[in-house]
C-alpha cells in the first residue's frame, strides 16, 4: 500500500510542478512580450506551490528524506538508534496530527464558512487550504509506518 501512495503522491507532485512552471512560463511570456499580464497566472503559480510543498514534505516524509537536525551528540544516539527513531517518529505523527489534521481541518472550515474567495480565479480558499489537513495524513500515515518497521526490527 505505502509504496502505491508514494507513486501516486510523486506523479501529484510532478503534475503540480509541471503546471507551476506552466503557469510562471506564460505569466513571463505575457508580460514582457504580448506586454498584457496575466492576472490568473499568479494565483495558480501560489497556489501550486502551497501544493507541492506540503505534499512534498509528506513524499519526503515517506521516502526518509525529511529535515533532520542532530541535537543530541552522536555517542548517545549510536547506542539507543532504534529508540531514538522511534522518538522521531511519534514527534512528527503528534506535530502532524494535531497542528496539520486539527488546524488544518479548523482553517478549511473557518474558511468555507466565511466564504473566502481567491481574487483572480474566484475559487474557494477553503480549497486551497485542504492541502493541510491531506498532507497531514499522508504525514502521520508515513510516520506510524516508519514507527512500526522501526519497532518490528528492533525486536528481531
Amino acid at each position: 500500500m505505502r509504496k502505491i501512495i508514494d507513486s501516486i503522491l510523486g506523479k501529484i507532485c510532478l503534475a503540480l510542478l509541471t503546471i507551476m512552471l506552466l503557469a510562471v512560463v506564460w505569466q513571463v511570456f505575457a508580460r514582457f512580450i504580448l506586454q498584457s499580464p496575466s492576472t490568473i497566472t499568479d494565483e495558480i503559480s501560489s497556489y501550486s506551490l502551497i501544493w507541492v510543498g506540503l505534499l512534498g514534505a509528506a513524499y519526503a516524509t515517506g521516502q526518509h528524506l525529511h529535515l533532520a537536525i542532530d541535537l543530541l551528540p552522536e555517542k548517545l544516539v549510536e547506542k539507543n538508534n532504534k529508540l531514538f527513531d522511534g522518538f522521531v517518529y511519534l514527534c512528527v505523527f503528534a506535530f502532524s496530527f494535531f497542528v496539520m489534521i486539527f488546524g488544518g481541518v479548523r482553517l478549511c472550515q473557518l474558511s468555507f464558512q466565511f466564504e473566502q474567495k481567491s481574487a483572480s480565479l474566484g475559487i474557494p480558499l477553503g480549497f486551497v487550504y485542504l492541502v493541510v489537513p491531506i498532507a497531514g495524513v499522508l504525514i502521520c500515515y508515513f510516520s506510524l509506518d516508519s514507527f512500526f518497521k522501526t519497532l518490528k526490527s528492533s525486536k528481531a
